[in-house]
């Protein structure tokens, strides 16, 4: 069997980010990723010159990605756009749609008070974390359009559309991040740039990253002992950090629904988004970089504008609809985008280099909801010693990529918690057996 002492599952930014930090602690550790490339969905895929993501990405500057991304040295270029609006098939700066006809007077002093609240209001706290989102929007607000506004805000900053279920608080604190001056950044490159940095960080530090390594199973009897590989070879191992999503490592383990992972699978709600990627040779309405759809749950991003090295030729923008619970029709969805992209872009079907169409993308998956049981899942399994978890859905309280770096730092701290205390014990009985 080969010998390894600490096996991460997932080459997502939540295995690199753990990847990272046990190698910088010195410790032996090995990334199997069963996908030929790294990075997850953080990947970014080349087409006809074109650089995309799957689907829009964001760093919001200032949160846990961003601080632990600049703690490993990560270079992080790009910029920050401006914003429009969409309602009624027009197009329109923000401010602009503030002081028109739509928003009354008392409708402005209403979102003015919400949005201080907002930026005051501890997302932790109980009134808040209690509560859906809808609850919280309709008690502060009985205009229309600022309810509109506001959750056009929360679909953008969350990537997901249930404000029955959404814990109001982690999203308030998601839109309370994103009206910060500047605190959205495209990331130039692409995302593709951050994980090659983490890859290339980890390497260094003595990580050894595989690909095309597919794990069948984690092998234990209450302490890992080992992981069993798709093509039939054996991993040695004591610690194990599954970062995929809970309904693969629930698979990965023997007994699984004896443990806390039968509670995170179950209580998961994936939050899932259309998206319709482009490359446009040019495009026919530059001032509109970034739109957020108001009647409709659509979005809008010139990524080439802050990060113009997207395209060997032209623009990279991405249209995303964020699903509803249980809407999902990939026909209707693309003919939203399409039409979106009508008023955002007209003439765009002309200028057309690249495209691609992802009509069930998954965003996260799980995210703060009322119905969650396990708040704060991970970062260990307790009833298998040396298995621990990480992923976007293992937040607690952070979202998105937050969520993802925030739990590889959580499970690698509580791995050389462990470590430390093991060898705390055997000095103890070695000392007893004098």
């Amino acid at each position: 069997m080969t010998q390894s002492k600490i096996v991460i599952i997932g080459s997502g930014i939540a295995g690199l980010v753990a990847a990272c930090d046990l190698a910088r602690a010195g410790k032996p550790v090995v990334v199997l990723e069963k996908a030929e490339k790294f990075g997850g969905r953080a990947m970014t895929i080349q087409k006809n010159g074109a650089l995309f993501n799957l689907g829009g990405h964001a760093l919001y500057r200032g949160g846990a990605a961003d601080r632990i991304f600049r703690e490993f040295g990560l270079a992080l270029r790009g910029g920050s756009p401006n914003v429009s609006v969409l309602w009624n098939g027009n197009v329109m700066p923000l401010t602009r749609f503030l002081f028109s006809g739509r928003f009354t007077w008392s409708a402005r002093v209403e979102l003015t008070r919400a949005l201080a609240k907002i930026m005051r209001l501890d997302p932790s706290a109980d009134d808040v974390m209690n509560i859906n989102l809808r609850t919280w929007i309709e008690e502060h607000f009985r205009e229309p359009m600022g309810r509109n506004l506001l959750y056009s805000l929360v679909r953008t900053g969350t990537f997901t559309n249930a404000p029955d279920r959404q814990c109001a608080g982690t999203a308030l604190g998601q839109v309370r991040r994103s009206l910060r001056p500047n605190s959205v950044l495209y990331v130039e490159g692409g995302w593709q740039s951050i994980v090659d940095q983490l890859r290339e960080a980890a390497v260094r530090a003595g990580a050894e990253l595989v690909p095309s390594a597919g794990v069948a199973a984690i092998e234990h009897d209450g302490q890992v002992r080992g992981l069993r590989l798709t093509d039939g070879s054996q991993i040695e191992a004591g610690h194990v950090i599954a970062a995929v999503p809970p309904s693969v490592t629930f698979r990965l383990v023997r007994d699984a629904e004896r443990t806390a992972l039968r509670i995170w699978k179950d209580q998961a709600i994936p939050a899932t988004v259309a998206c319709l990627d482009l490359c446009l040779r040019r495009l026919p309405a530059p001032r509109n970089r970034v739109v957020f759809g108001i009647d409709e749950p659509v979005f809008f991003s010139n990524h080439s504008g802050p990060t113009p090295s997207l395209a060997k030729e032209g623009y990279v923008v991405h249209a995303v609809k964020y699903h509803g619970i249980g809407e999902h029709d990939p026909r209707k969805d693309e003919a939203m985008l399409e039409r979106a992209m009508d008023a955002i872009q007209p003439g765009w079907r002309k200028e057309v280099i690249a495209r691609q169409y992802y009509p069930n993308l998954t965003a996260v998956y799980d995210y703060n909801h009322i119905d969650r049981l396990d708040r704060k899942p991970g970062p260990a399994v307790p009833q298998v010693r040396g298995l621990y978890v990480a992923g976007d859905w293992a937040g607690h309280g952070e979202l998105l990529v937050d969520a993802a770096a925030a739990s590889g730092r959580r499970a690698a701290l509580k791995l050389l918690d462990d470590l430390r205390t093991e060898n705390v014990s055997r000095l103890h009985v070695a000392s007893a057996g004098r």
